[in-house]
């Protein structure tokens, strides 16, 4: 839970997010709020042009605005090209996250050759495997079970119920969120004689700095090879990685997206809630991939790609759905009176 702020100026918060200040700098500022929702003391932002109106009626102290709107309002004001991500700097600023107190809970079970760092905090009820390293300002919620041979790096913060299977590792400054799971084995079986014979899954899961996991998604070790999850990357709720994929830096996932194994995602990618990527893929750097869009094809060069119908009244979806269905037979027909128009057939 984020600490109580104790206020500071616009004219500190303008300095230390490095953005433009118009009106009264000393005016103090104590919380973020909605721009509707808004009372004295807090900051506002305004990105989206449909909300201009509940910029005019705001009584914030102060706002977060573009060049564009600087003029459309007289509250002091920052003004920079992207409000929401000087939103998200001053939110951090006035809301804290808790510094972590050191040590280990009494029912926390910690094996002898473990190494915590003095300033890492672990939980009650958590279990920490053998030859486990916990990196210094960790924090390792309650009942959360890291195996054996696992590395969780500096200031990362693994929250309640999340399990590390034996061999993963976890970079610095790293978020995961409850009920994640990371290095399960991933879905390897091999058909034989009419049975499934199940593949070992032999690699590893490897997390990089900076990446944010959601609440119970699951990311699966490799088979052979480890899966690889680059730095800044970020995981939205409940999303499936299969075995041995690579998941590009500062690319982003919706929730619900599902990616088979073997897949790689470039860098920088936008991939929306419930996209279904095949396995043995690539994807190209920049890729966007819009909400619920089937990917069974690899990607060579960045643009949005798109796969699915808008939702449609009841009756004119079946309507259309019928019209697709007979378009097959009506490509041939036409495909037959353009050849008989080539050959001079009346």
């Amino acid at each position: 839970m984020a600490q109580e702020s104790t206020g500071i100026s616009l004219r500190q918060l303008a300095e230390r997010c490095g953005v433009e200040l118009a009106g009264d700098g000393n005016v103090m500022i104590d919380r973020v709020a909605p721009l509707d929702a808004a009372e004295r003391g807090a900051i506002a932002f305004l990105s989206d042009p449909k909300y201009r109106s509940h910029l005019a009626a705001t009584r914030a102290s102060a706002v977060i605005v573009t060049p564009a709107d600087a003029a459309t309002t007289t509250l002091p004001r920052l003004i920079t090209r992207n409000p929401y991500a000087a939103y998200a700097r001053v939110a951090a600023i006035l809301h804290p996250a808790p510094a972590p107190v050191p040590g280990v809970h009494p029912t926390a079970v910690v094996a002898a050759s473990a190494r915590i760092a003095p300033s890492a905090n672990i939980g009650p009820y958590a279990v920490v495997g053998e030859r486990t390293t916990i990196g210094a300002d960790a924090q390792i919620g309650a009942s959360a079970a890291i195996g054996d041979d696992c590395e969780i790096g500096p200031g990362s913060v693994l929250h309640p119920n999340v399990v590390l299977y034996a061999r993963s590792s976890i970079g610095a400054r790293t978020i995961v969120h409850a009920g994640a799971v990371i290095g399960a084995d991933g879905f390897g079986m091999a058909e034989h004689e009419g049975r499934w014979v199940k593949v070992p899954q032999l690699g590893r899961t490897l997390i990089g700095a900076d990446v944010e996991i959601g609440a119970n998604t699951t990311i699966d070790r490799g088979a052979i090879g480890d899966t690889v999850i680059e730095d800044d990357v970020k995981l939205d709720n409940q999303i499936q990685i299969g075995h041995n994929c690579r998941i590009g830096a500062h690319t982003a996932i919706a929730g619900c997206a599902g990616i088979a194994g073997s897949t790689s995602i470039g860098r920088n990618c936008k991939i929306g809630g419930a996209a279904m990527i095949g396995g043995h893929l690539e994807i190209a750097d920049g890729t966007i991939i819009a909400a619920a869009t089937a990917i069974a094809e690899s990607t060579t060069a960045a643009g949005v790609y798109t796969g699915v119908l808008p939702g449609l009244p009841q009756r004119e979806w079946i309507r259309l759905i019928a019209s697709l269905r007979r378009l097959h037979s009506l490509f041939g027909r036409v495909r037959a009176l353009e050849r008989g128009a080539s050959k001079g057939e009346p």
